[in-house]
């Protein structure tokens, strides 16, 4: 495996980018939990996960490369946002599988390479991966929805009246949170996962400004993002594009305390 160049070596594959692959942090695009997006891919849930390498061969076919260092590629990542360079080649040894396709959809491609396409397939190939349909609303597109929503979270917030958002104490229950009924499943059954324990990274909670922390969840057609001291939004597979807002109310404070204490966390 080699980085892009010039030269073009036959047996290498030209890194492009590099995701993780674990129980806290996994591309949502590819399922609800950890183990569902393992499926997605075939490979068995380990639980210190793995790393996702995407890039092309010397004939520009695009390839996902499986390995299990994910150290590696976490410091890969790392240094790449940092703005710094580092070239990703894993030993051969890491490797897991090499998956046709990309599971995501990237605009860089290698230089000195024919364009991106998928590999001519062989008798018994998996079907190449490919990034979900953007234009059709689905799980994948709500999972891609909300986080866009986690990552922009200052922008959405911004958007929601304070009225809205912490509700006067005196304001009847079923108004304080959101009343429409897919809203209303999901908070239900992201209580249920405080009783009973959900398949890993169903509930998932990182670092955010101030001392809170940001809160991602998701179940049969729903994802919510949140931040332990302020509110949440809900996005449904039975509501295209639309973003829904949980207020603060009486309730949700301690629901999301709740799951962050039961969520899987980065390492």
């Amino acid at each position: 495996m080699a980085g892009t160049e010039d030269a073009v070596d036959e047996d290498a594959l030209y890194v492009l980018t590099a995701v993780l692959l674990t129980p806290a942090q996994f591309p949502s695009v590819l399922g609800d939990d950890f183990p569902a997006a393992c499926a997605e891919l075939g490979l068995e849930p380990y639980d210190e996960g793995y790393g996702l390498v995407l890039g092309q061969d010397s004939g520009g076919a695009r390839w996902t490369v499986v390995i299990d260092d994910v150290s590696l590629v976490a410091v890969a990542i790392a240094s790449w946002d940092c703005g710094m360079e580092y070239e990703l080649s894993p030993n051969e040894r890491t490797m897991v599988a090499a998956l046709p396709g990309w599971p995501l959809d990237l605009a860089v491609a290698a230089p000195g390479v024919p364009a991106p396409h998928d590999p001519p397939p062989e008798e018994g190939d998996r079907p190449p991966l490919a990034p979900p349909d953007t234009d059709n609303w689905g799980p994948a597109q709500r999972r891609l929805g909300a986080d866009e929503v986690a990552l922009q979270w200052a922008e959405w917030r911004e958007q929601v009246d304070e009225d809205e958002a912490f509700p006067s104490p005196d304001k009847p229950a079923d108004e304080v949170h959101q009343p429409h009924k897919g809203v209303r499943r999901a908070l239900a059954e992201a209580r249920g996962y405080v009783e009973s324990t959900p398949p890993t990274g169903r509930v998932r909670s990182s670092f955010a400004p101030g001392g809170a922390r940001m809160l991602r969840a998701d179940g049969p057609g729903w994802s919510m993002v949140a931040r332990t001291d302020d509110i949440a939004f809900v996005l449904l597979d039975e509501e295209p594009c639309e973003v829904l807002t949980v207020g603060r109310g009486p309730d949700l404070p301690g629901l999301l305390e709740a799951l962050d204490k039961m969520a899987v966390r980065p390492a």
